[in-house]
């Protein structure tokens, strides 16, 4: 009687576990990233809040290091048949991830298979055109997108002098209140972000001028750069005399310079709208945001900046039930209460024209002075030139670029010598691209 009852003891156990059991295990969505300090809380909670919302998926964020360092893993893990299922690219591997045949799998046709309401038309134009094909397929889903901006410490300003409330407009005028910040005592007064996504490609864009030909490479892979204008030439003959002055301090390529600035230690600056997440979290100090500076006496200056930050990237041969998952992602993420959240957290554009509404009617712009300049800056009418850059290679041209105008800081090459070099050396990567990706 003892063992019966025991028996029936754990079967009823068993039973009433197996009740407590899903029917169904949840789809994991592994999505690999390149966000870290606060900007990886905010992608972490977006994780939390989308799994929390529903049973049938669980999103996994995995840090995989920079932008370059997720690409290359995201190939490499792709080729041992264990890459993720999201990867977040920047936008100047666009190009590269577009000529990726049979790795990656369009957008468009993930949320169609999945049965999922996907409308591109609500995005805003100038994000969603960067990530379409020219047969109108959106390749990549806009997630982090951002364009150049100034920043600047009010604090510092007052010290030196200057209206607190009125940011430099022109590069002129970025010049002459640096000499008066230094005057103060500031040690650097001026720094950057991405040299060449701020004073390249943002620089020529604003200008209306192009940065390569077929239209910054839109309309072609036979695209070859074009920054040695007599505008590029004098922007950077002036940051030469502003970093001989201690007027300009160059702190390191991609985000280096951020902390910099954070800290109180540079008290102007340059880079992503996205850096407003580590800005607002980090500074103690008054700080204005402000539109890139310009020259007025460039015709058709200021135009609208270049796109930045990233997009998220479906990778090839998954199972049908991943793909759902994705498609359920990316509908949560286009939400227009989560995009003008995340808008409002980080600095990013709202992706959709649904979530910039939302967030205007909410006031946040007339609390937060400044918070809609990025919005603006790539609201505006794009032309042929000013529509974006998309060249392939382009990882290895900035890396080049980054390579020789830190020759001009150091005193090793003047403006025109480093530029010309930056365009010898950047076509060659461009030819290379062209050749190996021919029909």
């Amino acid at each position: 009687m003892k063992l019966k009852s025991h028996l029936a003891a754990l079967v009823a156990a068993a039973s009433l576990g197996a009740m407590g059991l899903p029917a169904q295990a949840q789809t994991e969505i592994q999505w690999w990233h390149s966000m870290g300090g606060a900007l990886g809380d905010w992608v972490n909670d977006l994780a939390n809040e989308f799994n929390a919302s529903q049973k049938d998926y669980k999103v996994v964020p995995t840090f995989k290091g920079n932008y370059d360092e997720a690409m290359t893993a995201a190939m490499a893990a792709f080729r041992a048949g264990n890459a993720p299922d999201i990867l977040q690219v920047f936008e100047v591997g666009t190009a590269t991830m577009m000529a990726a045949k049979g790795a990656v799998k369009p957008v468009g046709e993930v949320m169609k298979q999945a049965g999922v309401a996907f409308n591109p038309k609500a995005y805003v134009p100038a994000v969603a055109g960067y990530y379409t094909a020219n047969n109108g397929e959106m390749l990549s889903f806009p997630f982090n997108s951002s364009t150049t901006i100034f920043y600047y410490n009010k604090d510092a300003f007052k010290a030196a002098g200057l209206d607190p409330n009125k940011a430099p407009t022109t590069w002129p005028e970025v010049t002459l209140a640096a000499a008066k910040l230094k005057a103060s005592g500031s040690k650097c007064p001026y720094t950057t972000s991405w040299m060449s996504w701020v004073h390249l490609e943002s620089f020529s864009l604003w200008h209306n001028t192009l940065f390569a030909t077929q239209n910054n490479g839109f309309g072609g892979p036979s695209a070859r750069l074009a920054f040695d204008s007599p505008l590029h030439l004098r922007h950077f003959e002036n940051l030469a005399n502003m970093s001989k002055q201690g007027l300009f301090v160059y702190k390191g390529r991609a985000s280096a310079s951020t902390p910099a600035f954070v800290s109180g230690e540079c008290a102007m600056f340059t880079g992503s709208s996205g850096t407003y997440a580590d800005v607002s979290k980090g500074a103690k100090f008054a700080y204005g945001l402000a539109p890139l500076p310009y020259y007025p006496d460039v015709v058709g200056a200021p135009q609208n900046t270049a796109i930045g930050g990233a997009s998220l990237w479906v990778m090839a041969g998954k199972k049908p039930a991943e793909y759902k998952g994705v498609a359920e992602f990316f509908k949560f993420l286009s939400d227009p209460a989560v995009q003008s959240a995340s808008h409002k957290r980080t600095g990013y554009l709202p992706i959709t024209t649904a979530a910039y509404e939302l967030t205007d009617k909410s006031g946040f712009y007339k609390e937060k002075p400044g918070t809609d300049v990025a919005v603006t800056q790539m609201i505006r009418k794009t032309t042929d030139k000013s529509r974006g850059i998309r060249l392939g290679n382009f990882v290895q041209v900035r890396t080049i670029l980054d390579e020789e105008t830190e020759q001009i800081w150091t005193g090793k090459k003047t403006a025109k010598e480093a530029l010309t070099a930056a365009i010898t050396r950047g076509n060659e990567q461009l030819e290379r691209f062209e050749k190996a990706n021919k029909p």
